[in-house]
């Protein structure tokens, strides 16, 4: 089968990407989806398995920061799209681990970038319909203080952790390679997601399974930070149409126009589960636990999307509360998705089916 586009997405069994290859592969039957991901701890191909079968998706096993390699997958799929969400995102793993996050995040970007120049500067019509769209995170600006302020797409890279150290070093080389090269490429700063699929050490999931066990809910300092938060198939459809009709070398913000302090947020999804167990009202509020606050924790993110909005018309289509209740009905319904992962299980099962790849 002749397909229109062949495009590249990185990272695509993990949380966001898994959204983002759905959709794709779903919306857009005349494009091949290649889905590129090395199945670390946080990549789980059982969050594709409704459309694993589908004539136009292909899953490739191989890391990022394999420049061979994606220079092979460039050549043998005649690749003209590249949407790169695969990264290391955890700042807790980031501050015990940087070197990790410093070769996944920055080597691995490089190596997806030259690979695209190289195989697309071969053609004849060298960078004419091709485009490479970095996804990064609000994380690369710092802090804002607690009584005010946004990001914006003009806010000066201030990044506090090694996890938001590695991404602001990744995006200054995709741009460096459109005032170079004169690649093609767009680059979006996204704030937290959450919703299904999402890898049980962040906020949102942990704190549904520990509900659910009746297990401590450790909140960071006094739960005072504060974030803002955008259900990931609004994010998946904002990558979409900003990979469509985005301008070239162009950043784009992506909010949620959802500012939560912490231990609020935890209050709202105590609430909603033990709505959703049955649990009398208030039930699993004395599971909350203060702990010793993470070093350099940024105070408050806020991205200001204006200019997605005008631009191109893109806002959130949910509300957080009717996020939040679909986010905890789909924890509460796929336990065994839960077990599996808290477990490793599915992890051991890949080591061995894809031994000596």
């Amino acid at each position: 089968m002749e397909f229109k586009r062949n495009i590249i997405i990185t990272g695509g069994a993990g949380f966001i990407g898994s959204h983002v290859v759905r959709l794709f592969v779903r919306k857009y039957p005349d494009y091949r989806i290649i889905n590129v991901d090395k199945l670390t701890y946080a990549g789980n191909l059982a969050n594709l398995a409704d459309v694993e079968s589908m004539p136009n998706y292909v899953f490739v096993k191989a890391d990022v920061a394999d420049y061979e390699a994606m220079l092979a997958l460039m050549r043998d799929y005649h690749v003209d799209g590249v949407i790169h969400l695969a990264a290391e995102s955890h700042v807790d793993r980031s501050i015990k681990d940087p070197f990790t996050f410093a070769r996944t995040n920055v080597m691995g970007t490089l190596a997806l970038l030259q690979a695209a120049r190289v195989y697309w500067e071969s053609l004849p019509e060298r960078y004419e319909g091709k485009k490479f769209y970095h996804i990064s995170t609000d994380e690369v600006y710092g802090t804002l203080p607690l009584d005010g302020g946004l990001f914006t797409e003009e806010t000066k890279y201030d990044p506090h952790s090694p996890y938001s150290a590695s991404k602001a070093s990744s995006d200054h080389f995709v741009r460096s390679y459109h005032d170079t090269y004169g690649m093609p490429v767009v680059v979006t700063n996204c704030s937290n997601n959450y919703g299904p699929f999402q890898f049980p050490e962040k906020l949102i999931p942990l704190f549904i399974n520990n509900i659910r066990h009746g297990r401590p809910l450790p909140v960071y300092g006094r739960g005072e930070n504060v974030r803002d938060w955008l259900y990931v198939e609004d994010h998946a459809s904002a990558i979409d149409l900003i990979f469509h009709k985005g301008r070239v070398a162009e950043t784009y913000n992506i909010g949620g126009f959802n500012e939560w302090r912490n231990i609020d947020l935890i209050k709202v999804l105590i609430a909603a589960v033990d709505r959703a167990l049955g649990n009398p009202e208030g039930h699993s509020l004395g599971l909350i636990t203060f702990v010793t606050d993470r070093p350099g924790h940024d105070a408050r993110y806020a991205i200001d999307s204006s200019k997605l909005a005008s631009e191109l018309g893109w806002r959130p289509s949910l509300q957080f509360e009717e996020g939040i209740e679909r986010t905890v009905r789909w924890y509460l319904d796929n336990q065994e998705w839960m077990d599996q992962v808290t477990s490793g299980e599915y992890q051991k099962y890949y080591d061995e089916m894809y031994k000596g790849r």
